[in-house]
Order: C-alpha cells, then sequence, then structure tokens
C-alpha cells in the first residue's frame, strides 16, 4: 500500500438493506427543481427546462438517527428525496443502458440552509455553503435495485413531528430516472459509488432543535431522525 504523508480519510460507507455489506461514496449529485410543484413554490418556471445539477461532498452522506443544526444559518429547510446509487457509470451514457448502471434505491433529506442560499442567488454565487455542510444528506439504507426494482411511481413523503408537510409521488419527476443519469453523464464521468439525489417534491419548510423528521419512497425505504 502507498505511504501517505497524512492518514487517509475515512472512506464514506452507507448501509444497504439485508446484509452486513456497505456501498462505498464517490460522489454525490444533485436535481434541482426535477417536481413541478415544487419549482413553482421556488418561483421558477416548472416546464422542461435542461436539468440543473450540483453537488454536495461524499462526506456529507451518511446514515443516522440524528441531524445536527448547523452553524451560520436560522432556516434550515428539508427536501425528501428518492436517491439512486450507481454501480458502474460512464459518459453520454445511452437511456437504454442507464438503469443498468443503478445498484439499488433510497430514500434521502437534502438539508438546505435556505438563508444561505438565497444571498448566493442573490450574489449570483454558487450554491455549496447552503448544501454542502456536514450531515446534510442522512439517507435510509439502500435496497438493491434487483429486489426493489426501478421505481416509476409511489409515495413520496415527509412528516415533521407527525404532521405531514411534504406528500407527493415520483411519478411527477420532470426529467426520469433513467434521463437524469443520460443528462448528467453529459456534464461528469459518472462512476460506481456515486449518489443521486433526484430532487423533491412540494412543501418544503424549516426545522428546529428537537423536530422528529420521518420520510419514506414508497417500495424503497423510510428514514427517522431527530433535529439535535
Amino acid at each position: 500500500m502507498t505511504a501517505t504523508v497524512i492518514p487517509m480519510p475515512a472512506p464514506v460507507l452507507l448501509d444497504v438493506d439485508g446484509t452486513t455489506d456497505k456501498f462505498p461514496v464517490r460522489r454525490v449529485y444533485c436535481v434541482g427543481r426535477n417536481y413541478a410543484d415544487h419549482a413553482i413554490e421556488m418561483g421558477h418556471d416548472p416546464s422542461r427546462e435542461a436539468p440543473f445539477f450540483f453537488q454536495k461532498n461524499a462526506d456529507n452522506a451518511y446514515n443516522g438517527a440524528t441531524f445536527p443544526y448547523p452553524p451560520l444559518s436560522s432556516n434550515v429547510h428539508f427536501e425528501v428525496e428518492l436517491v439512486m446509487a450507481l454501480k458502474a457509470g460512464g459518459s453520454d451514457i445511452r437511456e437504454e443502458d442507464a438503469l443498468a448502471c443503478v445498484y439499488g434505491y433510497g430514500v434521502g433529506i437534502d438539508f438546505t440552509r435556505r438563508d444561505l442560499q438565497d444571498q448566493m442567488k442573490k450574489a449570483g454565487r454558487s450554491w455549496e455553503v447552503a448544501k454542502a455542510f456536514e450531515k446534510s444528506a442522512p439517507l435510509s439504507p439502500l435496497v438493491p435495485a434487483d429486489r426493489a426494482g426501478h421505481p416509476q411511481e409511489g409515495a413520496i413523503w415527509l412528516e415533521v413531528n407527525g404532521s405531514r408537510k411534504q406528500n407527493g409521488d415520483m411519478n411527477q419527476m420532470i426529467w426520469k430516472l433513467p434521463e437524469i443519469i443520460v443528462e448528467l453523464s453529459k456534464q461528469f464521468e459518472l462512476a460506481a459509488g456515486d449518489i443521486i439525489m433526484t430532487g423533491t417534491p412540494a412543501g418544503v419548510g424549516a426545522v428546529v432543535k428537537g423536530d422528529k423528521v420521518v420520510c419514506e419512497a414508497a417500495g424503497i425505504g423510510r428514514l427517522e431522525l431527530t433535529v439535535v
């Protein structure tokens, strides 16, 4: 093994349902405004414009029962999302080949420092400070696609303290799962270990310390956590 001048960073490993084996994370991609009703609530045109992608850091992804409220913000929003985990990749992937790249699926939350995001938008700056902070992408255990299939529809929802805040259906995605992979692979060379968060339905809102958050993607997974 090659010696390093500092200790190697710990790998980012996610749980896989039904096994003690782990899924190693390489990158985390996110699709912005992929549900029409959410695009509208954020003040955007819901028409089928080219998809907008951004990234979180690999180590923002984790399995855990808590979400630590981040510094520098007083307006942190939840965004429930279906998550794809890739076992293969490439560039300029064909639509008919796209789903063969998927290892499995989970449900996750794209936590966002909305006040900082709004500041960055007004200044014409990138969103990393609002999106790529510590523990900003909690995920359920992944379910292999050979068990779950490739979801085309089904409820996706989120509750805070027992109150339903987001309530959508995965068939409402503007860009469908294979199309997301195709479009993303035009911009980046995808690879095994990549995570893709596929967008959120309407109803996003703020959390505070002490909140109990539960979300689910039908037939895929469930995530429960406490904001601390």
